[in-house]
């Protein structure tokens, strides 16, 4: 029996249960021991609380510290962790190339998902020492990862995280596919090089148009849009002042679109009629359309380059472009094959460029030829050289060359329109009606001071009255409102409402005619969707939104303006993607490159071509001097 126990009897004065067997101890029964028991158990319980707690917050601070330094170590793109350990670790684990891709974008996505994905920090674009210009627009940097990466546009913001101004998800056929049959992707590890034959597998085009499409929508509600189709149509018209496809401001998001395997070559009608869907379905969501007319992977996709066949098809896209409902048109480019490097060939895309309207050619994709090794890399295995025997493309950096002297034919050709090419200029009378209705509200926002009214004092008059919510009218505030004005006037539904006879009256369309500024019904179904989007938006914001509509978007497709290149293949290095931007190109693109480098390649990239114009510069001033 416990002294508990026995002391517990006592206090109440009961008598001490007997045990057979058991004697107690005179000292059990004597208070003054137990309590000497008691205080002498008490002192040493309480003695070492302080130093303990001490040991305990010691211990949690250095776990919180070292906890920090694993994440922003991991986290960041320049850890070498990323290069060294990530991909052999995946190289490893999965023998199949093409499982590890697909386990290194779950990783990655899910990683985006908690906020824990890895990012370039320090934003060292801000410096604005690798910016550049393309299709008019001002990117942070030249360098782009190519289509492959995501087909599906699972991973596009953690991938514009990693440091690209541009990002080509895809490639994106019509109706789903699966492609070819696995294995279908090959390591050259020694080389650091790959064959792959996909053959575009792909969930097809309304797949991705939905995911892009949740995508915008998301981003309109982290704005207070709201997440439905009026929120949707503010983003993709500007009212966020980003690009509607990349959401980021100094970059840009493309998407690579194809013909489905099933659909013969030799019809070029249902071929153009695949890429225009492809179009309707996804250039509401994509800066940039890229028309990919050079996968070895799919049969007869390459003899779409010639060139009556490939000016009938971009002819389609981009007259398909231009009817996006949005209030910028995606830019089209097509994609062409390292191949087809004669003269001729090239003077034939040109030529079809030139005719079509497309904005710009990307040089270069995997190739059907097998290159010789690299001497300066490891010989390939014996697993590899059988690898050399599987039908697909191939790529790596042994296409660095070529690429190099395709970017300087492609560039001399367009350099300047064909004599040969006929051309008709879209039309471009001034500002459209959103412009022109952002300007009259701009205006009717700014106080008047010509002569005769009252110069405002104290706080600024438009200031007060976007505040108090009510947004003023022709410059002038309504005496007594209680509720906000539309900021646009849209254009009266008369006109719109009356019958067909009424339409071809002349005398009733001359009554029931719209204001001028609007020429259609899109431009007046756009005019109200920003209206009323824009009355969502908190008060101050609202001016930001106005003067974001104020400036007149780009022209997209016309035809005098230079044609840009992008050039992928081979690209691994800084000093690489100098050079193939000197022979011509606009941006250099990766794919290869990151599959070996690992998520901080495009940061590595930039860094060193960072250090080589700093070398450069040193070079031209002991010249000179």
């Amino acid at each position: 029996m416990s002294a508990t126990l026995f002391r517990r009897a006592r206090r109440l004065q009961l008598p001490l249960p007997r045990q057979s067997g058991v004697t107690l101890h005179s000292s059990i029964t004597q208070p003054r021991n137990v309590n000497l028991i008691v205080r002498r158990h008490a002192s040493t319980s309480e003695g070492p609380r302080f130093p303990s707690r001490l040991l305990d917050f010691l211990y949690g601070s250095t776990l919180f510290f070292g906890l920090g330094l694993i994440y922003f170590y991991v986290t960041d793109t320049r850890a070498s962790a990323h290069r060294y350990i990530v991909i052999p670790a995946l190289r490893l684990v999965y023998r199949d190339p093409e499982d590890a891709h697909h386990a290194g974008n779950h990783v990655l996505k899910a990683l985006w998902e908690f906020g824990l994905h890895p990012r370039e920090r320090g934003d060292p674009d801000q410096r604005k020492d690798l910016e550049v210009e393309v299709f008019g627009q001002l990117l942070r940097n030249p360098i782009a990862t190519s289509a492959g990466i995501d087909k599906q546009a699972d991973i596009p913001d953690a991938l514009f995280e990693i440091g690209p101004s541009i990002i080509e998800i895809g490639g994106t056929t019509p109706m789903p596919q699966e492609g070819n049959d696995k294995p279908r992707v090959f390591r050259l590890t020694s080389q650091q090089a790959m064959i792959n034959r996909y053959g575009l597998n792909s969930e097809g085009a309304d797949y991705v148009a939905m995911r892009l499409r949740n995508r915008i929508r998301k981003f309109a509600q982290s704005l207070g849009l709201g997440q439905d189709e009026i929120a949707e149509k503010a983003v993709l018209d500007g009212i966020a002042g980003v690009p509607p496809g990349s959401l980021t401001p100094g970059k840009l998001l493309a998407v690579n679109i194809a013909k489905n395997k099933f659909t013969p070559e030799g019809d070029v009608e249902a071929v153009t009629k695949d890429y225009v869907y492809c179009v309707e379905a996804l250039g509401a969501y994509t800066d940039i359309l890229v028309v990919n007319v050079s996968s070895p992977n799919t049969p007869g996709l390459r003899s779409l380059q010639e060139g009556d066949k490939l000016k009938q098809i971009l002819s389609g896209v981009v007259e398909a472009a231009h009817k996006i409902e949005r209030r910028t048109r995606p830019f089209v480019m097509v994609k062409v094959s390292p191949d087809e490097d004669s003269d001729e060939q090239i003077a034939g895309i040109c030529d079809a460029v030139w005719a079509s309207g497309v904005d710009g050619v990307v040089v270069g994709n995997t190739t059907n030829r097998r290159p010789e090794p690299l001497s300066h890399l490891r010989d390939l295995s014996a697993l590899e050289q059988q690898h050399l025997l599987e039908q697909g493309g191939f790529s790596g950096p042994h296409l660095f060359e070529r690429v190099v002297g395709l970017v300087k034919k492609y560039r001399r050709h367009l350099a300047e329109k064909l004599p040969s090419v006929e051309i008709s200029e879209p039309s471009t009378t001034g500002k459209g009606a959103l412009e022109a209705q952002a300007d009259a509200t701009k205006a009717a926002l700014t106080p008047s001071n010509s002569e005769g009214d009252t110069p405002a004092t104290g706080s600024d008059k438009v200031t007060t009255s976007v505040d108090s919510g009510v947004v003023p009218i022709n410059g002038m505030v309504e005496e007594g409102a209680s509720a906000k004005q539309p900021l646009f006037k849209l254009p009266t539904d008369r006109f719109f409402d009356k019958s067909q006879e009424d339409r071809e009256n002349p005398q009733v369309e001359e009554a029931f005619a719209p204001d001028p500024s609007v020429q259609n019904a899109v431009e007046r179904r756009q005019l109200k969707s920003i209206q009323e989007a824009i009355d969502r938006l908190p008060p101050k914001a609202q001016r930001d939104a106005l003067e974001r509509l104020e400036a007149a978007p780009p022209r997209l497709g016309l035809t005098d303006q230079p044609k840009a290149i992008f050039a992928t293949g081979g690209i691994t290095n800084g000093r690489q993607a100098l050079e193939v931007l000197n022979a011509g190109a606009n941006v250099a693109m990766v794919y290869t490159a990151l599959v070996y480098g690992g998520i901080g390649t495009i940061s590595r990239i930039k860094d060193e071509m960072r250090a080589e114009i700093k070398k450069q510069d040193r070079g031209k001033q002991i010249t000179q001097k």
